[in-house]
């Protein structure tokens, strides 16, 4: 009798669970897929419009009636990639359906990270050991930035960082890929082509369950099942106590530089931020510390207001808060909170930035409500608080850091740290912290031909490779053009079309100001040259 009863209430709790879950345990008609989409869209216009920022309403909406027309024709793997096609538009990366509602039940067992130097094998089931440490070339026969590219409008790309880091995934999960027409149909078997050691390959993958990896900050960790690249003789400084501790610091032997990784601005179980960086700046009082480095590179945020703490107690400390004993390191992990508090550091501190760009605009739509999908249960995460931490006219897609390091593959795996290396190399009273200052003082200053050498090599110095020179530069010679100073619109233009000849704006901006300065045959021909580059 104990057992029937057993039995009775396990298959009642079994119902209850399909009741509260499993909304989408039963097939769908396609009008209650296309009831839920309107809901979404309902949603989104009556209680979210200030989402409309990256995309019009008007385009939206025509990518929603598109879908709500193919749902029909579709399968359910395929509506629910088109669902997260259309949260992903909005272009902040919290707003989004999470990627294990596409990944759950089934993604290939390989970590992939892109290096400087290309998309590799980081990590992989041991079954699969062959391709450890392989470059990735192609998927299902697409080219990998082919095929980057078709999955790019299901991920909810902030900027091209965010889809640098996050992006990967959704190219290891076979529904997406049938979806976005890299596959013909949905395989649970996806052929991917390597190269390693000189030699080019294709080897295919079985799809597993999403609990089944082993992965954390975008990394492999190794165990019984999962080998990581990465050799295992010892540990840099960011990836050391990864799993154990969210922050932790330590005295480079020998020196006074104090080295801090902080991957979460939440609190730790066993310490809270606030203990934290009352222990770390007593740390630094009493044993003299003179250069501080200050790694977020991992961080992917947490609650902001265990920032303030921080930033107090860095303000506190004159010795340290001055450029060249100040170094922050950030990159593509750098999300949400830690967003917030890399724009304070930005703000009120003296820090030298290095490493990669962040995944976050600096100001950004964060905090999100779960709005559930009535008929299948999807969790749609849709922002409702917008972050401005910087004046509107100094929002950018993300920070970007003063001086660029990124490790290659070889690096990676060899423990090297191209970052940490890089700082040791960068003294202020030698090295040029903000490139585009530096250009505008020798042009006040009148040192024109210093300008024009200084300003070669520092475009060709592979620190700086991440700014954008062209741009800043255009934007330098427009505004001289707006002023009718065509003059010194006529130097600028003219010393940089010798860096960048292929720039059809210098060359139109050069014709503009010799225009102005009366130098008409000279105008002619810069403007034929700009037009023949078009």
């Amino acid at each position: 009798m104990k057992t029937i009863i057993f039995k009775s209430v396990l298959v009642l709790l079994v119902s209850l669970t399909a009741v509260n879950y499993g909304i989408a345990q039963e097939k769908l008609t396609s009008e209650k897929w296309q009831a839920d989409l309107d809901y979404l869209q309902e949603t989104v216009h009556q209680e979210y419009p200030f989402l409309f920022k990256k995309i019009t309403q008007e385009a939206w909406d025509k990518e929603v009636t598109n879908l709500r027309a193919a749902i029909p024709s579709l399968t359910e793997h395929e509506i629910k990639v088109g669902f997260t096609r259309m949260v992903s538009a909005f272009g902040y990366g919290h707003t989004q359906i999470p990627f294990s509602t596409l990944a759950k039940d089934a993604v290939l067992p390989v970590n992939l990270y892109h290096f400087k130097d290309g998309i590799y094998v980081e990590g992989v089931h041991k079954d699969h050991s062959k391709v450890l440490g392989a470059k990735v070339i192609a998927v299902n026969g697409f080219p990998v930035e082919e095929a980057l590219a078709k999955i790019r409008p299901v991920v909810p790309v902030e900027n091209d960082q965010y889809f640098k880091g996050y992006g990967l995934r959704f190219l290891t999960v076979p529904g997406v890929l049938h979806a976005q027409g890299i596959t013909a149909n949905l395989q649970q078997q996806v052929s991917l082509s390597f190269e390693k050691d000189g030699k080019n390959f294709d080897h295919s993958f079985s799809a597993i369950p999403l609990a089944d990896m082993s992965r954390r900050y975008l990394y492999t960790i190794p165990n019984e099942n999962w080998v990581s690249v990465r050799e295992a003789v010892e540990t840099p400084l960011y990836l050391k106590h990864l799993n154990e501790k969210y922050f932790y610091f330590e005295l480079l032997e020998g020196t006074k530089t104090l080295y801090v990784r902080q991957s979460s601005v939440f609190d730790h179980p066993d310490e809270t931020l606030k203990d934290f960086y009352a222990r770390l700046f007593e740390f630094i009082d009493t044993e003299g510390v003179e250069k501080l480095i200050y790694d977020v590179r991992l961080n992917g945020g947490g609650n902001n207001y265990n920032n303030i703490h921080f930033i107090k107690g860095i303000m506190a400390s004159p010795k340290l808060n001055k450029e060249g004993n100040f170094f922050f390191v950030i990159g593509r992990n750098t999300f949400s909170a830690c967003q917030n508090l890399t724009n304070d550091v930005e703000t009120y501190t003296e820090a030298i930035l290095v490493g990669e760009g962040t995944s976050e605009n600096k100001n950004f739509y964060g905090d999100t409500r779960t709005v559930q999908l009535p008929n299948s249960g999807i969790r749609a995460y849709l922002s409702f608080a917008w972050w401005q931490d910087k004046p509107q006219w100094e929002n950018a897609e993300g920070t970007a850091p003063n001086f660029y390091a990124e490790p290659t593959f070889e690096e990676y795996r060899t423990n090297q740290d191209p970052i940490l290396n890089l700082i040791e190399t960068i003294d202020p009273a030698t090295t040029v912290v903000d490139p585009m200052a530096y250009f505008q003082q020798l042009f006040i200053e009148g040192k024109l031909e210093q300008l024009k050498t200084e300003s070669a090599r520092i475009i060709r110095d592979p620190k700086y490779q991440h700014i954008d020179f062209e741009y800043e530069f255009n934007q330098t010679g427009q505004m001289l053009l707006d002023q009718q100073q065509y003059q010194p619109a006529a130097f600028v233009f003219g010393t940089f079309v010798e860096s960048f000849p292929n720039n059809p704006n210098f060359w139109r901006g050069l014709g503009t100001a010799l225009q102005g300065m009366g130098q008409t045959q000279q105008a002619e021909e810069a403007f034929a040259k700009a037009k023949s580059l078009e």
